[in-house]
């Protein structure tokens, strides 16, 4: 009689793990299982919890992502930057085509469950708001909202004074022997960033000669990329907004659809976008 275990037996799981399940232990499934708490009867709110949620993880993991390659940026590693940049990309995509369950809601499906945010709005969200800081979008009346929740703000008050993903590019770009004015290094970091003239003029001539610093060339780019998967972002959320209540205000009392627009027309890493003119 053979003493070889069947292929079945050898192939099947471990059934009794004699307590918790590791992968709960690691994922916290449950956990996640147990954070939708809809407000209404009407069965889109569950999709709307749950793509919410899921937006605010794929927020988490761009902001460690650009954190990574700004760390990475300080210390002159181009290539690992590069890897944090490219990752960031697929995670781009999927948070954008986290939209598609939302972005046909007609008005009357978004109505049927909107009365449950009462004076919620993503614009309240920390960590898109963590996001946008990275990218340097930033103004201190940001910090407004978030006063209800004091460690909150203070985190957000901490990363307004940080160095942006793209400060930490044009810190590069200097210590590379680049003309990149001491007046843009040093400035208000809690302010947004505007564009120069003179940072537009070295993107120009990086990539006018590209067999120069090929790597330098590529860091354009997938900060060009990054940029571009941003704006489609807020291009979606605008149109989203748009389909599911129109001009109406938004819920947490903005402008709602004129707010998104206003915010989808700026432009992320500006010069990377003006220097192609002067190629």
């Amino acid at each position: 009689m053979s003493s070889v275990p069947h292929s079945s037996d050898v192939l099947a799981p471990r059934l009794d793990l004699g307590g918790s399940t590791p992968y709960d232990d690691y994922i916290r499934a449950s956990v996640l299982a147990g954070l939708q708490q809809t407000r209404t009867e009407d069965p889109g709110e569950m999709a709307f919890l749950v793509t919410s949620q899921v937006m605010e993880l794929w927020f988490t993991l761009l902001v460690h992502e650009w954190q990574a390659a700004s760390a990475a940026l300080r210390v002159d590693d181009v290539p690992a930057a590069l890897s944090a940049l490219g990752r960031s990309l697929d995670e781009l995509a999927a948070l954008n085509a986290s939209w598609q369950p939302l972005a046909r809601l007609t008005p009357a499906q978004f109505n049927a469950y909107r009365a449950a945010l009462g004076e919620g709005s993503g614009f309240q969200s920390a960590m898109y708001r963590r996001l946008e800081f990275v990218l340097g979008e930033r103004s201190a009346s940001m910090l407004v909202p978030h006063a209800g929740t004091p460690d909150m703000q203070e985190h957000l008050r901490q990363a307004l004074g940080e160095p942006s993903l793209y400060d930490e590019v044009l810190r590069l770009l200097h210590r590379r022997g680049y003309g990149v004015p001491q007046t843009v290094l040093d400035r208000d970091l809690a302010r947004r960033y505007e564009g120069d003239p003179a940072v537009e003029k070295v993107w120009a001539d990086i990539y006018a000669a590209p067999e120069r610093e090929p790597d330098l060339v590529r860091l354009g780019e997938a900060l060009t990329d990054v940029a571009e998967a941003v704006w489609r972002w807020r291009g979606d959320h605008l149109m989203a907004t748009r389909r599911a209540m129109g001009a109406k205000v938004g819920t947490g009392g903005s402008a709602g659809v004129a707010w998104l627009a206003k915010r989808a027309e700026a432009l992320v890493f500006p010069e990377l976008w003006t220097a192609r003119s002067r190629v």
